[in-house]
């Protein structure tokens, strides 16, 4: 049976707009982060390592997000309450980003989904996929901050399967490359024509 599509998710959709970041753009920012073939056998097995460990890995970030109110705001009304059904919507598609950073190609397709993430933490288009009433961006210095969190909380599910340590060295580093690359391109609705 065919899973059913996440609201709200839309990778594969056909109008997904091209990234305005080129190939030439990302192979930049992949040789300035030591992003190599070896990464991306790393992340396979990371993927693969993750899969079944997704909603305790969510549970720690949550977690994170939820025992800090600066942050929780980002998922809360103006006035401050959570958007339950927002956080929920967010969470499924917070999973579903788990598996493609392992496993999806870093191509065109992929070029585009990570500018659309970026674009859904920007006034252009956060709260609008859900129809959330919350706040209208989340600020740039968070994104590039969870880049940490996100790094240093994903290790111990990468050794829970029994890898030797260079293996789970080896998913980490890769890990942590491919979340600087994300961050890195969802800065360009940010920076605009400096980035």
């Amino acid at each position: 049976m065919t899973p059913a599509p996440l609201p709200g998710y839309h990778y594969d959709h056909p109008d997904l707009p091209a990234s305005p970041v080129t190939a030439d753009d990302f192979d930049g920012l992949a040789a300035a982060t030591l992003f190599s073939d070896a990464d991306v056998t790393a992340l396979k097995l990371a993927g693969e390592v993750l899969a079944d460990q997704t909603e305790r890995i969510l549970d720690v970030w949550y977690g994170f997000v939820g025992s800090h109110p600066h942050l929780l705001a980002y998922f809360s009304t103006p006035e401050g309450a959570p958007v339950s059904e927002y956080l929920a919507a967010v969470r499924l598609r917070f999973g579903q980003w788990i598996a493609d950073t392992c496993t999806r190609p870093y191509d065109a397709r992929w070029l585009a989904q990570q500018e659309e993430i970026a674009l859904r933490h920007t006034s252009a288009k956060k709260n609008a996929t859900d129809g959330a009433r919350s706040v209208p961006h989340v600020p740039l210095r968070y994104l590039i901050a969870f880049v940490y969190p996100i790094t240093a909380t994903v290790r111990p599910f990468l050794a829970a399967k029994g890898h030797a340590e260079a293996e789970v060295e080896a998913m980490h580093q890769a890990w942590f490359k491919a979340v600087t690359l994300q961050v890195a391109l969802w800065s360009r609705p940010y920076a605009g024509a400096a980035w």
